[in-house]
């Protein structure tokens, strides 16, 4: 297999091994190297191992090839061949349920799926001030199985959804329905750069935000265009292929066993105190898909784990030392971060290789839109939702943000290559080279952020801009990659915190959250010693 070849640009996210929780030495890509792969853990399954679960073709969507699997083989590391999974029986008819996406097996449901539902035209509305092209498509009331987050995607990533789209779902064994629900349509500036390979890929769909909902198991949709006005005499048409995505996030990953006779306390969130327990060490399974995920990760905690434990000041400045030379002096102490292991991430989905840029110069803040019903124990589920939803349904190589940021300040590892390392994303169209994208779950639109979410993004970006020598609250010169704000080429500065908004047109990250940027980049700069 071929090393993995990195363009600097990016953007708007197999065999089993018994491994002992404790790091073997394992080398990782440097953390400035520019092009890198994870290390061969198996001569069966170098890297990460085959995406499988992207280039099997279910024999019940024969009407729609599987665009993922046929493009991306191989994705960004060239091509690779995945094994022959056996041929799923065809599923019979249901008009009221969809069966999983492409290639998704009865196991792979088990730890989540993805049903994709065509849309279908609406009938004409009652009210005839809205105009007859506003009828748009939809879908009736329905049954379906399962699933907690919605969106819409379509076939062409450079069109626009120019319209609304509304959801109401039924929760889970329930009779009564939720009131619509808005779905945010303005999607495309999270995505990977234009020119990118991941962009390139020919596996990228249009999509809206994804929205989370919560258990449900019926779901209702109207997508309509914008009417019509003296301006524009006829109404855009809405995007070609449009389906959808009802997300099942899968059930939440088992305690991790602790080293005999050692006192641990599992993957614990803020808000859901978890009490110690003493257990026996027993091995633990990991693909190769998942020891490759963690040995990136492996000068900061064991092969394995589910949290990377948070240091003091000076244990971080000591271990910035090793991992990035030249952090010192300004740099935050390391908050605690949930590893992709500890929120329960598929890595048989992603794929296979991680793609780096060169450094990280500057932090773009973002919401999720995904809404503000959940509880921070469900965060991990939501983690889920979204990572599924980017990869499968949208066409990204993998989870787009490089992190996460609970209402209750939790951290989460995002797109998978090592916290420390300057990993590339898909967050900001036009500016994901050298720039690390950080997501607070939920919508701060027209609701302030939790204090402790806020004080989890200084707390991140003291940590992470420190590794990369950056001043939180200094300004700093970006090349976009091309934006629907800034052309491509063009030298913008900004600041080194900034928001989404301030790299594209988008409302990204609601007008409440921006606001707070201005205490997160003096906190963050405090935390460096600033």
């Amino acid at each position: 297999m071929r090393a993995l070849l990195v363009t600097s640009v990016g953007v708007t996210c197999a065999a089993a091994l018994t491994l002992p929780l404790a790091a073997p030495a394992l080398s990782a890509p440097a953390a400035h190297s520019a092009s890198a792969r994870p290390p061969s853990l198996s001569p069966e399954s170098p890297g990460s191992g085959p995406p499988s679960a992207r280039t099997e073709a279910a024999p019940d969507e024969a009407n729609e090839t599987n665009r993922r699997g046929e493009a991306r083989e191989g994705g960004e590391g060239g091509t690779l061949e995945a094994p022959e999974a056996p041929e799923a029986p065809e599923a019979p008819e249901a008009p009221e349920a969809a069966p999983p996406r492409t290639g998704e097996t009865r196991a792979a449901a088990l730890a989540g799926s993805t049903q994709s539902l065509p849309l279908e035209p609406l009938s004409a509305p009652s009210d005839r001030s809205v105009g007859p092209a506003a009828s748009g498509q939809g879908l009736d009331r329905r049954t379906a199985r399962p699933f907690s987050l919605v969106g819409v995607v379509w076939d062409d990533a450079e069109a626009e959804l120019h319209g609304t789209v509304q959801v109401r779902t039924r929760a889970t064994g329930g009779t009564s329905w939720s009131d619509w629900q808005d779905v945010e349509t303005h999607n495309a500036e999270h995505a990977a750069d234009l020119g990118s390979a991941e962009r390139a890929s020919g596996a990228v769909r249009g999509a809206t935000a994804p929205l989370w909902v919560g258990d449900s198991d019926g779901v209702e949709v109207r997508v309509r265009p914008e009417a019509a006005d003296p301006q524009h005499p006829a109404a855009v048409p809405l995007p070609e292929g449009l389906r959808l995505e009802l997300v099942d996030p899968g059930a939440d990953p088992a305690p991790e066993p602790a080293p005999a006779g050692r006192t641990v306390t599992p993957a614990a969130f803020a808000g859901n105190p978890v009490p110690p327990t003493t257990t026996t060490a027993v091995p633990e399974a990991l693909t190769a898909e998942s020891a490759a995920t963690s040995a990136v990760n492996a000068d900061l905690a064991p092969l394995g784990a589910t949290v990377i434990p948070a240091l003091t000041k000076a244990e971080t400045e000591e271990e910035a030392a090793i991992v990035a030379a030249g952090a010192k002096p300004y740099i935050g102490p390391r908050p605690k971060i949930v590893t992709r292991k500890g929120w329960g991430a598929d890595e048989k989905l992603r794929e296979r290789n991680f793609a780096y840029t060169k450094s990280v110069k500057a932090a773009f803040v973002h919401h999720s839109a995904t809404g503000n019903n959940y509880t921070c124990k469900q965060a991990p589920s939501v983690l889920r939702s979204i990572y599924r939803y980017h990869v499968k349904s949208s066409g990204w190589r993998d989870f787009g943000y490089n992190f996460a940021v609970d209402k209750c300040g939790n951290i989460y590892e995002g797109r998978a290559g090592g916290v420390a390392k300057a990993v590339l994303g898909a967050h900001t169209l036009g500016f994901n080279t050298n720039t690390m994208g950080v997501a607070v779950l939920g919508t701060y639109s027209s609701t302030n952020p939790p204090a402790a979410a806020v004080t989890a993004v200084s707390k991140l970006t003291a940590w992470k801009l420190g590794l990369f020598g950056a001043n939180p609250k200094g300004k700093v010169t970006l090349v976009s990659g091309g934006s629907g704000k800034y052309s491509k080429g063009k030298k913008v500065k900004m600041n080194v915190i900034s928001g989404h908004r301030d790299g594209f047109a988008t409302e990204c990250p609601g007008a409440r959250l921006y606001k707070k940027l201005g205490k997160a980049r003096t906190s963050s700069a405090k935390l460096q010693g600033r």
